[in-house]
């Protein structure tokens, strides 16, 4: 079984990651960690927004520097769990992101957290589950923290 657990890191993610590891035997499941990181986009310049501060929003680089060490981080536990695993960094729009990414790699199960985090760091908000949930070509489990 393919399996594509998407991630942001937050406790969320991590509800994820364990419910992929109480539910299903490693040697059945192949487990690709995504994480999708969102471009910044401005529709004025930058300047003109309200609350620019230039130096508080993390750089592209920056921000794809802390996801390849969280994805890196999830992919070591599922391993040390005996699942094999592989790891990804798409730059897209986050369902987008996470639903070309399973089509592409033919998954036969998206694992999603149910709500991610705030601010420049969200990632998989309830909505963006929903649309993973409505859109996907396969089974979505969306997993609930607690």
């Amino acid at each position: 079984m393919k399996i594509l657990l998407a991630t942001d890191g937050s406790k969320h993610s991590d509800a994820a990651a364990k419910k992929v590891s109480a539910w299903l035997p490693p040697r059945d499941a192949l487990v690709l960690v995504l994480r999708v990181v969102e471009p910044l986009v401005f529709s004025v310049p930058p300047q003109m927004a309200p609350g620019y501060a230039p130096e508080a929003a993390p750089r592209l680089e920056e921000r794809l520097k802390e996801a390849k060490e969280s994805v890196c981080r999830t992919a070591e536990g599922l391993r040390k769990d005996g699942f094999t695993t592989d790891c990804r960094i798409v730059q897209s729009e986050t369902g987008t992101g996470i639903l070309d990414a399973a089509r592409d790699w033919q998954a036969d199960l998206i694992v999603v957290g149910s709500h991610g985090d705030k601010g420049l760091k969200r990632f998989l908000l309830g909505s963006v589950a929903e649309h993973v949930a409505r859109h996907a070509h396969c089974s979505v489990l969306v997993v609930r923290e607690g």
